[in-house]
């Protein structure tokens, strides 16, 4: 669990950047830019998921 405040402040910009990748990824899908679109959703997974390891 981060202690430090900067961990605390990089995790959650990194939240943010993953929310920001999800909305962003489903704009392109729906502009049929699928592919940039389902690839910016797959790091916004990526991206959770380490989130969710640096916190365990």
């Amino acid at each position: 669990m981060p202690t430090s405040t900067l961990a605390t402040t990089l995790l959650t910009i990194a939240m943010i950047g993953a929310f920001a990748l999800v909305f962003g990824g489903i704009a392109l899908i729906q502009r049929a830019e699928r592919l940039k679109g389902t690839l910016m959703i797959g790091v916004a997974l990526v991206l959770v998921g380490n989130v969710l390891i640096w916190t365990a």
